[in-house]
């Protein structure tokens, strides 16, 4: 009985252990239901996984399955941004405890009665507890919005190389208090139309709508949903990124107000969608999106030339190389600002690009290139927010030497050349017509392929060691919660 208390404790009473679970579930999700992809139906993977399983799959109801698989991933992917905030942030403990428990009973609620309904036959039962557990992770982020209120004196700093009023209010809390607050209020894009079901709503892909002349409030609120969650999840990370870094001086102090003020222009701009304020929406989704790109970018060239100075700190004259080597010498720690600044390259630059050229260039293409290019791009991020989480969880796991390198440096080459591969293949139409596309498509699904499968190989070895660790008397999750325990204390 002791043996499955001390290791239960760990796994849902420990930062650590609470990230682990997640992550293992989510990897789980992926690994199985990557099968049922294109290519896996190709090579009749899909009809084998679907029969050994016992899917009920129905291609009518294709739009609500992926809806689902999605929301189980995402809650997951924000379950565990939570976990790291309440584990980096000072707030009362009954607040840390309720968010995490209710957090985590929601995600997993959500992620095994919404695929059990989706994929498994239509259990009503299963689809109201997944409602349930969507509702009980909007509950803990109404807990969390208040565990982090920044104008509280116990939370006020007075260091001048954090950002902060005069009167000592943490502009960083602040920032985390932003974008939690507007992540909660942009929930309810999604969920009002989710209401709406039985009563003229139905489900539907963004990706399929995007060349109707009109769409209705309903349809606009799904899409303008989709896109702020995302930006959300991506802005929440970079606090953490920076939070974990110790991101401090000068740059902070500019960084800090730059992405209060993106967050909720960002925000009122997606709002705007559906509102009589539509026509310049987008202008002021652009005009808000900046500043948070802006204190993005000034996190990457702080830590770049943090890294610079510490490693070369034994040199008296360092040279630019000696200083590029001293920034890549910890790929954990170089990592996430270089999944930011690649980011720009597959995701944001392209978006930007789109939106610059779309009735010049991509709407002159046929529906599917641009469907492809859409989803392409949401996927990518998505990808990217998912390999900066699986660095910042190697440096929480303590993984050092070699196994960090290769962890760190696979993590890194896998990811870029499966998204570089996929962003050529989005934008492939600008240089090769679709007569002679068909060897460049071939090489870049194995491109692919190959990036995603081996990140994929990656994390399923990470998690054996954890579950193989699990069952050791003295393994390293030991140390980790006496660890926690310790520091918990001290604070």
């Amino acid at each position: 009985m002791k043996f499955v208390k001390d290791r239960f404790n760990y796994l849902f009473n420990s930062t650590k252990g609470l990230i682990l679970v997640a992550i293992a579930m989510v990897a789980i999700v992926t690994a199985i239901w990557g099968m049922l992809s294109g290519p896996m139906a190709e090579m009749g993977v899909r009809e084998i996984v679907i029969k050994m399983l016992g899917m009920k799959i129905i291609q009518s109801e294709r739009e609500g399955r992926i809806i689902i698989l999605y929301h189980s991933i995402a809650m997951a992917i924000i379950a565990i941004e939570t976990y790291m905030i309440t584990g980096l942030l000072k707030m009362k403990e009954f607040l840390r405890m309720a968010v995490r428990v209710l957090i985590t009973v929601g995600y997993i609620m959500t992620m095994l009665f919404g695929m059990g309904f989706a994929y498994f036959g239509h259990n009503w039962a299963f689809h109201g507890l997944y409602i349930t557990g969507l509702s009980l992770i909007f509950f803990a982020g109404v807990l969390l919005c208040i565990a982090l209120y920044p104008w509280q004196s116990e939370y006020y700093v007075s260091d001048k190389d954090y950002a902060h009023t005069k009167k000592g209010v943490d502009l960083e809390r602040m920032a985390f208090f932003a974008t939690a607050v507007t992540t909660v209020l942009s929930s309810l894009f999604g969920a009002v139309p989710g209401s709406f079901y039985g009563n003229g709503f139905e489900t539907f892909l963004a990706e399929n709508i995007i060349r109707y002349p009109e769409k209705t409030t309903m349809e606009y609120s799904v899409i303008g949903h989709l896109h702020i969650m995302l930006a959300l999840i991506a802005v929440m990370l970079t606090l953490i990124i920076g939070r974990w870094l110790n991101f401090k001086g000068v740059w902070h102090k500019v960084a800090m107000p730059l992405m209060i003020l993106g967050t909720i222009v960002l925000n009122l701009g997606v709002w705007g969608v559906v509102t009589p304020l539509e026509p310049v929406a987008h202008m002021i989704i652009y005009v808000g999106a900046t500043p948070s790109m802006l204190a993005a970018l000034f996190l990457l060239i702080w830590s770049w030339s943090k890294f610079a100075k510490e490693g070369t700190a034994h040199i008296a004259k360092p040279t630019f190389l000696q200083k590029l080597g001293a920034i890549v010498s910890d790929p954990l720690k170089f990592g996430p600002t270089w999944q930011m600044l690649f980011m720009n390259f597959t995701t944001s630059g392209i978006g930007i690009f789109m939106a610059i050229k779309l009735d010049e260039i991509f709407r002159v293409w046929p529906a599917r290139e641009e469907r492809i290019e859409l989803t392409g791009h949401w996927h990518a991020l998505s990808a990217i927010i998912a390999t900066i989480i699986l660095m910042y969880y190697g440096d929480m796991l303590g993984l050092k030497g070699k196994v960090r390198q290769l962890y760190g440096w696979g993590i890194i080459f896998l990811s870029d050349i499966a998204l570089g591969a996929v962003t050529v293949f989005e934008m492939k139409r600008l240089f090769i017509s679709e007569a002679e596309q068909q060897p460049l498509v071939n090489g870049l699904m194995y491109a692919i392929d190959f990036g995603l499968g081996m990140l994929l190989v990656l994390l399923a070895i990470v998690m054996i060691w954890r579950l193989t660790d699990l069952f050791k008397p003295k393994g390293r999750w030991t140390e980790e919660a006496t660890h926690e325990l310790a520091e918990e204390v001290m604070k």
